[in-house]
């Protein structure tokens, strides 16, 4: 979903990167398709610098990698920044992909294994990798972070043998799962996510879960969080109320607080943010869990 429905405050850290960057490479094709492509802004670095990995909102539909947040502060701070596009759920559809949403996920993990393959020659330090995103972006970024690693290391392809773990991940008013049952039970208004399925609407999508269920279950962040998972940092512009509508479902905090007793539960380091309240935070701002995190070294 469009960054514009988050509160100025949110970004308040994020707005230098907002201004023009030149990518140090621009569009680079990390596919076939013409929306599977990056951009690269290299840090000044004496050695392999970190890398945020940003992955744009925009509810698998919409959105483009420019302008990737924190740009200007990690350069800053001697962290290189990928943005990358990819496919959306229409791409797929017409690519006769099932379920849609499949494809954006997987361009998303095969960025990552391929800006791993470039950490000699862009200096990337391939063990200090931080994800970051909005929305559904935010959503992506859980997904690679609590994913089982899919490097193949038996793989023919050199690119499919890199790494998909990250760091960490600092994410802006995510969506934590794509079960019908559970958002709706978090947020009884909710009527976002049949879209990542090709159903035309919410009711197919409730329908039809217990068919779907393998599928949401390799999907949603909740289903597949582990103790092995990195720290995540979580960003809502609202207090949440679990169990209760919400006039802008599809990024209720009720998607934080609904994960946040699995993340307790099974040990995931985690911090919850609801409208820039860092009294309660471990960190002095929400760059500062991605800063501690990647501890660089500049």
């Amino acid at each position: 979903m469009p960054r514009s429905r988050l509160l100025a405050a949110a970004f308040s850290l994020a707005a230098a990167s907002l201004h023009a960057q030149t990518p140090t490479q621009a569009d680079v094709a990390y596919g076939k398709h013409p929306k599977q492509v990056l951009d690269f802004y290299q840090a000044k670095s004496e050695g392999p610098a970190p890398l945020l990995f940003f992955t744009h909102g925009g509810g698998w539909m919409t959105g483009d990698k420019a302008n990737p947040d924190f740009l200007a502060k990690c350069l800053e701070k001697g962290i290189s920044v990928v943005s990358i596009n990819y496919r959306f759920i229409p791409d797929a559809q017409a690519e006769k992909i099932d379920p849609p949403v499949k494809a954006c996920l997987d361009d998303a993990a095969r960025a990552l294994q391929f800006v791993r393959s470039k950490a000699a020659e862009w200096k990337i330090d391939k063990t200090r990798i931080a994800g970051c995103g909005g929305s559904a972006g935010g959503f992506t970024s859980l997904w690679l972070a609590f994913s089982p690693d899919m490097a193949d290391a038996k793989s023919a392809d050199l690119v499919a043998r890199e790494s998909t773990r990250l760091s960490c991940v600092m994410a802006f008013v995510p969506q934590t799962t794509l079960d019908p049952q559970q958002m709706q039970a978090w947020i009884p208004n909710n009527e976002y996510g049949n879209h990542a399925f090709g159903l035309p609407s919410m009711q197919d999508f409730v329908a039809k879960r217990d068919t779907l269920l393998p599928w949401i279950e390799k999907f949603s962040p909740y289903a597949l969080a582990s103790p092995d998972d990195p720290p995540v940092l979580l960003f809502y512009d609202n207090p949440p109320n679990l169990g209760q509508p919400f006039k802008d479902p599809p990024h209720s905090a009720n998607y934080g607080a609904g994960i946040a007793e699995k993340l307790k539960a099974v040990g995931i380091e985690h911090e919850l943010n609801y409208n820039n309240d860092y009294g309660n935070m471990k960190y002095p701002d929400l760059f500062g869990f991605i800063l501690a995190k990647l501890k660089p070294t500049k």
